[in-house]
């Protein structure tokens, strides 16, 4: 029985090129800011109103980051899965700062390109083919370890 979950899912539009940045160790870390958008027509007024949230988006899964930066851009639909993290850290005046970040990483994460449009680009390789295969799934084991 699970007590908790802590999953995030968003659709929205990447607000700015996403960010690369490499750890000591050499892994490559994302970051992006992704918007995600609601309207309502003012039941007033009859006008129409938006609202955008801002979305700190952090990637340490190694295939989405080589997605990523191949792929996304300014401008970019994406559907993202992952999970909610507060950092804290203190800043140069010594005063403690958080942020809660939508974080990317190991299984728990899947990110969908919604604008892939686009033939040639290479993209279509990458998603999911609604064929049927070869594969015999006789071998596979239905056993669940747990």
């Amino acid at each position: 029985m699970v007590n908790s979950l802590n999953k995030v899912t968003l659709i929205g539009n990447v607000g700015r090129d996403p960010e690369v940045r490499s750890t000591s160790e050499g892994k490559e870390i994302i970051t992006l800011s992704l918007a995600t958008s609601e309207s309502w027509k003012d039941r007033a007024t009859g006008e129409r109103k938006e609202k955008t949230e801002w979305h700190r988006i952090v990637v340490f899964n190694e295939g989405l980051v080589g997605i990523i930066k191949n792929y996304v851009k300014k401008g970019s639909k994406i559907y993202i899965e992952g999970s909610l993290q507060t950092r804290k850290w203190v800043d140069q005046a010594g005063h403690e700062k958080y942020t809660t970040e939508i974080v990317l990483q190991n299984f728990n994460a899947n990110l969908i390109l919604l604008d892939a449009k686009n033939p040639g680009s290479g993209l279509e390789s990458m998603l999911p083919k609604n064929n049927n295969s070869n594969f015999d799934h006789s071998e596979l084991d239905d056993e669940i370890p747990f």
